[in-house]
């Protein structure tokens, strides 16, 4: 604007004849340095202001998701585009196999229905080499020439899926939160090491629930030392600490159970009496943890609690819950990462009907359903490949989670 007022000027300047020349001049040095500022210092200005008055979380919230439009997500949309409806579902599978099976009980899940992601669950003392050798073996049967996301529980203490030769014995995660964060995250890059030099990518790990009363009444968390054992605060350093060391090894984490199952008595493995959260809020310090850990650490995944939280949606389970998925994850917090299940076979939710499991998660927002039992499996992948084949607006959500998935798995250098 104030450029063209000096030319309006400028005109009524030219009706004089002999002053032309000069008044050209005087313009055109003025609009060479208008450019200058416009294009070379507004920018730096606003910038400076931005980096000014952000806070640092913030910041790294925004970095952690994916900008629609970016390279990799549009190749990922373009990959998915290039799907049938039967490929897009099996990308949202995870299905387990049990320590002590061969390769090859998943072949027809991986080959024929297209399965992208398989959880090696059960107590597996093979050792590293031992375990490679199956991993090497489920790769072998995807079609396409990627590789699968091939993930376990490998958080400490009483819950260390992998074993033997070659793998540390991991201390709890009570004893990792009595650790420096520095030294912690030392220590999971090790761990991590050990895990992709046994082919497995993902780590469904660290617990980042905060456990506010008596432990030994917390049944799923805080009964087994699962949590670093502080306050909200402690625990998203230490979980923080725990996902970068991990990648520093080149293994992806999940963060879970969100938004927290440190306040319900039931272990939702087991029962679905006692799964009640009665004081969890949605904007509470518990759920603050995780998103403290997302803005800061960038963590792969984020794995819904199947528990019910009655302040923040007292109808459904977090992992069906649109208004927690959707709304607060997604919507208030912007994470646009893969969302997972907790094990859909678990106890928590068995009164669901097990074709619909999968799709009461997508239809929450959910993207890659976790399965720890394989009789599960068929159903799953049958009834999410029905409801997308009789729906169009879920046929679009199950795309659009397949995307996530696979940018995920571009971002891994999974998918060539």
């Amino acid at each position: 604007m104030p450029v063209a007022g000096r030319n309006r000027g400028g005109g009524r300047v030219t009706r004089r004849g002999r002053m032309m020349p000069v008044v050209v001049t005087a313009v055109a040095a003025m609009l060479a340095v208008a450019l200058v500022v416009v294009f070379v210092v507004l920018p730096r200005v606003r910038g400076d202001r931005r980096s000014a008055s952000a806070p640092s979380d913030a910041r790294m919230s925004r970095s952690a998701v994916p900008v629609p439009g970016d390279p990799t997500s549009m190749r990922a949309r373009r990959i998915v585009d290039g799907m049938d409806v039967e490929e897009r579902v099996g990308q949202l599978v995870m299905a387990p196999l049990f320590a002590g099976s061969e390769p090859s009980a998943l072949k027809d899940a991986i080959a024929d229905r297209h399965v992208g992601s398989v959880l090696l669950i059960g107590n597996w003392r093979s050792g590293v080499s031992g375990v490679r050798g199956v991993v090497d073996g489920l790769h072998s049967y995807v079609k396409d020439g990627s590789r699968l996301l091939v993930a376990t529980d490998q958080e400490g203490g009483q819950v260390q899926h992998l074993t033997g030769s070659g793998f540390d014995e991991m201390p709890s995660a009570v004893e990792q939160g009595a650790m420096t964060t520095d030294r912690l995250r030392t220590s999971a890059a090790g761990w991590g090491g050990q895990l992709a030099a046994a082919g497995v990518n993902v780590d469904l790990a660290p617990v980042t629930d905060t456990v506010p009363g008596d432990r030994n009444q917390n049944d799923p968390i805080g009964a087994l030392d699962r949590d670093f054992g502080l306050d909200a605060a402690g625990n998203a350093e230490h979980a923080a600490a725990f996902v970068a060391g991990m990648r520093d090894a080149g293994v992806q984490s999940s963060i879970k159970h969100y938004p927290g199952l440190g306040a319900v008595k039931g272990n939702t493995d087991f029962t679905a009496d006692g799964i009640l959260d009665t004081t969890t809020t949605a904007d509470g310090a518990e759920i603050g943890a995780f998103h403290t850990v997302i803005a800061q650490a960038s963590p792969a995944m984020v794995m819904m609690s199947l528990a019910t939280y009655q302040r923040i949606d007292a109808d459904n389970p977090a992992a069906f819950s649109s208004a927690i998925v959707d709304g607060v994850l997604r919507g208030r917090q912007g994470y646009d990462g893969v969302v997972t299940s907790d094990s859909l076979s678990a106890a928590a939710v068995s009164g669901t009907p097990t074709d619909q499991l999968g799709v009461r998660f997508v239809e929450a927002g959910g993207d890659l359903v976790c399965i720890g039992q394989s009789a599960y499996v068929t159903p799953i992948l049958d009834g999410l490949t029905a409801k997308a084949k009789a729906d169009d607006a879920f046929a679009a959500k199950v795309a659009r989670s397949a995307e996530r998935v696979v940018r995920l798995k571009l971002e891994m250098g999974l998918m060539a």
